[in-house]
Formats: C-alpha cells, sequence, structure tokens
C-alpha cells in the first residue's frame, strides 16, 4: 500500500475510533445519570419532590461506570489524535484501532454489567465479593481479554512512538 493510501486507511481508522471512544464517553455520561437516580432514590420532578426510579446496582458501581467509561472513551481519541505519529504497519494499525475499540466496549460492558451481578463481575466463581451469576459471567469474559490487550496495545504504542527517531 503506498503513502497515500496508508494516510487514507490511518485517517478513516481515526475517525473509526474517535466516534467509538465519543459513544463510549456518552454511555459513561449515561452511567453519572444512574448514578444521581441512585443517590436520589429517583429523580427530582420539582424541589423536594422525587420520583421513585427503581434502579439496580451500588452508587460506587456507577461511580466506576461514570469515570471509567470517560477515561477509556478519552483513551481510545488520543490513540486515534497519535495514531499517525506512531510508525506501525498497516496490520498493526488496523490491530492497534480495532484492539483499542474493543476494550473501551468490553470495559463498559463490564462496568454496567458489573454493578448488576452479585459479585461485581470480577471472577467465574465464588470469591469475597459473592456468588457467581449469569450477569457477572457476561461482564467478566468479554472484559478478561482486554486486561491483557490494553497493556501490550500501550506497550507498542509507547515503544513505537519513543523509538520513532532511531
Amino acid at each position: 500500500m503506498d503513502k497515500n493510501n496508508g494516510g487514507v486507511m490511518t485517517e478513516r481508522l481515526q475517525r473509526i475510533m474517535i466516534g467509538n471512544g465519543l459513544l463510549v464517553v456518552l454511555f459513561a455520561m449515561l452511567a453519572g445519570f444512574m448514578l444521581m437516580f441512585t443517590l436520589l432514590g429517583g429523580i427530582e420532578i420539582w424541589p423536594g419532590k422525587i420520583l421513585p426510579i427503581p434502579m439496580y446496582g451500588t452508587a460506587q458501581g456507577w461511580v466506576r461506570a461514570h469515570t471509567g467509561g470517560a477515561l477509556n472513551g478519552m483513551l481510545v481519541i488520543v490513540v486515534a489524535l497519535a495514531l499517525p505519529k506512531l510508525r506501525l504497519s498497516n496490520l498493526m494499525q488496523r490491530f492497534m484501532a480495532y484492539g483499542f475499540i474493543y476494550v473501551a466496549w468490553s470495559f463498559t460492558i463490564f462496568y454496567w454489567l458489573g454493578n448488576a451481578s452479585s459479585n461485581r463481575g470480577l471472577s467465574l466463581g465464588p470469591s469475597l465479593l459473592g456468588q457467581p451469576d449469569l450477569i457477572g459471567l457476561l461482564a467478566f469474559l468479554p472484559g478478561l481479554p482486554s486486561v491483557f490487550l490494553v497493556l501490550f496495545l500501550l506497550a507498542v504504542a509507547a515503544k513505537s512512538i519513543l523509538t520513532a527517531g532511531d
């Protein structure tokens, strides 16, 4: 692939990454509403008048979904903006882009489902947090590869940018 087509591919990957990063941040902002509803026990429709809204999860879980989701979305956007500076093959650029998108969405799923799980979706078996359940399994399994994938991708990106002048 020539340089011009590589630039077009990089721009396309950047748009896909930025779009997904913004959507992950959107879900993080929605988690902020969930946090507010959990703390208030519903939505205030008039000063002092709370309309109850049944919620699942804990305030601490919604704080994690709100802040963690925002940071994960921003990470995808930052890497997208850095993508042209990384000296990566076309294949590795695609792997970097879609890898970070997968990480951000799988962590978003983890935050939302883990907050509904009896053990926060942190283990497949019984733990100090509680017994396993199906929701916890659905939270845990997509996020498990991401724990390792994000470390690999960050190391590759850091190595690429730090050795770019060599």
